[in-house]
């Protein structure tokens, strides 16, 4: 046993584990293995699980123990439901109190970034960058609960989010590309400056149902790349 470990380290590293599908769908988790591979104690480690079933990375149940969360379209189609309504009426509160400043600093990173967006090969980095886009827009509100709930939303739909990318990325014929995706950002952005509500909602709306729409196909593809890597 290396050390005790802290119940921070151990729940950062079992969070990215559980986010990434470190662990496959449905799997039984191994308390005893993981204490050993993470260098915790049975404590620390059991404090790590138990808010990860809180935050809906794993389940528990009684005489079976913990488990990884399924992966299921009507999974994933609840949480971008549940992202969407988040981030709408995040919006509609920006209207009324982002300054003008705080949205032009948002546009100039939408500015610093396309570049870089446009030519990203890295599904990991591209799925970041736009997070960090909704994370920026939903902070204008001034709530930070709901930026902490987006960020939970968003932790959980990464890793399908990263494949759907990704094979957007190599399919020339996507309904949607990079290039629409940043086109959808700053439609946004500008309907924000302008404090046009209708037009901001719904290019934002249009803009998170547009991927919901493909869940399906998004964790067929999920489910491939888990079993290949595991593989």
């Amino acid at each position: 046993m290396k050390d005790s470990g802290s119940v921070a380290r151990v729940y950062v590293e079992l969070q990215k584990m559980a986010a990434d599908f470190v662990f496959k769908p449905g799997e039984r988790l191994n308390e005893s293995r993981l204490s050993e591979q993470l260098g915790a104690s049975r404590t620390p480690l059991r404090e790590a699980l138990n808010r990860l079933v809180a935050e809906g990375f794993l389940t528990f149940e009684p005489g079976k123990g913990f488990s990884c969360r399924t992966l299921r379209p009507e999974d994933i189609q609840s949480l971008y439901e549940l992202r969407g309504a988040i981030e709408c009426e995040a919006l509609r509160y920006s209207l009324d109190r982002a300054s003008d400043a705080e949205i032009a600093a948002l546009s100039l990173y939408l500015d610093r970034s396309e570049p870089e967006y446009l030519s990203c090969c890295d599904p990991l980095k591209l799925v970041q960058m736009d997070q960090t886009f909704h994370i920026m827009l939903a902070e204008l509100a001034g709530n930070p609960e709901f930026v902490r709930t987006l960020k939970n939303v968003n932790d959980r739909i990464r890793y399908v989010r990263m494949i759907d990318l990704n094979s957007m990325r190599r399919d020339e014929t996507s309904t949607e590309t990079l290039p629409m995706r940043l086109s959808a950002h700053r439609q946004i952005v500008d309907a924000l400056q302008s404090r046009n509500e209708a037009d901001a909602i719904s290019a934002l709306r249009a803009h998170i149902e547009r991927r919901r729409d493909q869940t399906i196909v998004a964790v067929r593809n999920a489910f491939a790349q888990i079993y290949v890597t595991a593989d």
